[in-house]
């Protein structure tokens, strides 16, 4: 298992220098993985709270790729339905480049609906957004080939488009997230790529495990091949060595999680406190 975490663009975390800071403390302390949420704007808790302060996530990853040299960097996870996909395709490569090839790229519907598509006059309908991230996938793929692509969507078109360079990893892994058990259609997205970054928002914390083991037995009846695929769920531990940190994670592990994503949030405590918990390191096994 690899260890890593998600951290938030908005509040007290929406200062690029400071990002960066916590990606070089992570690497510092062992972590493996330092992912950036993707949100175009942040209300508090829910969509009629008042606006809070955010970053751009691109700018970011740019910062954290040319501080950091072993972590492996990204959005965890990116609207693609919100994003010109040729846009992101450059974007990744670019961070790809200046990583030396450490970038993995989430992406998902995207949330709140209402902040991140309807106050801009972007439809919100979820069965939209999914056919335009899927043929946002279809195309981001192709363009990383390097080679001369073409695409005709009902969404997107792409004719004689050549993005040169490729990017240093073919390809980049990309992790599709979404709410298990409650939504299948993201999963059997995410059985085409790389990885799957689950949210068990319906899932009593003591239930996640088996529902993570469901989750892997699911995706392995429905993958085309065989290749690596990575499976990225947490929870909060300490960081203090502790037979009850170690516990939680041999369990998730067993269940089929192959990197600890461990909570870095606003919601867990204050920053002062998150940046700590970055410093104790990732749970030892």
């Amino acid at each position: 298992m690899k260890f890593g975490m998600n951290v938030p663009i908005f509040g007290e975390y929406a200062d690029v220098r400071l990002l960066a800071e916590l990606a070089v403390d992570a690497e510092r302390a062992g972590w493996d993985g330092f992912w950036v949420w993707d949100h175009i704007q942040w209300s508090g808790e829910g969509e009629g709270e008042p606006r809070q302060p955010a970053v751009d996530p691109t700018v970011a990853l740019a910062l954290v790729a040319a501080s950091t040299s072993r972590v492996r960097i990204g959005p965890m996870v990116t609207p693609l339905a919100r994003r010109r996909p040729w846009k992101v395709a450059r974007e990744i490569t670019t961070l790809d480049h200046l990583s030396g090839g450490r970038v993995t790229l989430g992406v998902g519907l995207g949330g709140p609906p209402g902040l991140e598509f309807g106050d801009f006059g972007e439809d919100t309908d979820p069965r939209v957004r999914a056919a335009k991230l899927d043929e946002g996938l279809d195309v981001l793929t192709g363009l990383w080939s390097g080679e001369p692509f073409d695409f005709a969507g009902q969404h997107h078109r792409v004719h004689r488009a050549q993005l040169l360079p490729p990017p240093v990893q073919r390809p980049v892994p990309i992790w599709v997230g979404g709410e298990w058990p409650d939504h299948r259609a993201p999963f059997r997205r995410a059985a085409r790529f790389d990885g799957v970054h689950p949210l068990l928002f319906s899932v009593p914390p003591d239930d996640q495990p088996a529902a993570i083991r469901e989750l892997v037995s699911f995706l392995r009846g429905i993958r085309p091949d065989d290749r690596p695929f990575d499976v990225a769920f947490g929870a909060e531990t300490r960081g203090d060595g502790s037979e009850a940190d170690r516990a939680l994670v041999r369990e998730f592990e067993q269940a089929g999680v192959t990197w600890w994503m461990e909570p870095v949030s606003h919601w867990r405590g204050p920053l002062a406190e998150m940046r700590e918990r970055i410093r104790r390191g990732p749970p030892a096994l």
